[in-house]
């Protein structure tokens, strides 16, 4: 009897306000996926820094995997015509579509996690099972997979951003999450500097708008 091929999809990166979003997939033979439990592999949120990057090397020597990178500009122009989590499927459906398996587990981004995985059929394309849950990242090693690959290509890409824009300012980036406050100080000071947002910022997100208007608010009092 054939092996079902199986494909966990997951993001690193939804919500932050400067950084892209990376989508990854990884794929596996039902007798493969024994390898990524031996390997005790979890939600990157649950590894280290050091064990997230060393499980990612081997999840790529080992798996196939793709992962699409969703740069800033990009997700404002496509948050113009569909909603964040609109996006995420269309993304999610793309890495997919990279090769055919038997059985989709997605973590799912919608309050309905039904809804999410239909979307999800609806724009694959071709017949497959569909399993869409919220924290499928930690109840399945194949989504666990795509999340480690995932959060690692995104820290390389905001690591790469740091060293590109801090030293314009001399202070820290932060984490690049809107709840930051070293993130939200970096943003005021380089438009009090710049007279405009930092390089790979979202500017469609509310942070970026309400930072803006408040030192607007600030230039006429």
């Amino acid at each position: 009897m054939e092996k079902k091929t199986i494909c966990g999809i997951d993001e690193a990166g939804r919500g932050p306000v400067i950084g892209p979003m990376v989508v990854a997939g990884v794929w596996a033979n039902e007798d493969e996926e024994k390898l990524l439990k031996e390997m005790n592999v979890r939600d990157s949120k649950k590894h280290t820094i050091k064990r997230r990057e060393e499980l990612s090397k081997m999840i790529r020597e080992t798996f196939f995997y793709n992962f699409i990178v969703v740069q800033p500009e990009d997700i404002d122009a496509l948050r113009e015509t569909m909603s964040l989590n609109e996006l995420e499927v269309y993304i999610f459906a793309k890495i997919g579509k990279s090769m055919k398996a038997d059985v989709y587990y997605l973590d799912s981004a919608d309050v309905d996690e039904e809804r999410f995985g239909h979307s999800f059929s609806e724009k694959l394309g071709f017949a497959a099972e569909v399993v869409s849950e919220h924290e499928a990242d930690a109840n399945y090693p194949i989504v666990s997979a795509a999340s480690i690959v995932a959060k690692v290509e995104r820290d390389k890409k905001l690591e790469e951003i740091r060293k590109e824009i801090e030293p314009e300012l001399g202070i820290p980036l932060g984490s690049g999450y809107p709840s930051d406050e070293r993130t939200r100080l970096f943003i005021k000071k380089w438009i009090e500097k710049f007279g405009d947002v930092p390089p790979h910022t979202r500017r469609s997100w509310k942070t970026v708008r309400k930072i803006k208007e408040d030192m607007m608010q600030q230039r006429f009092f």
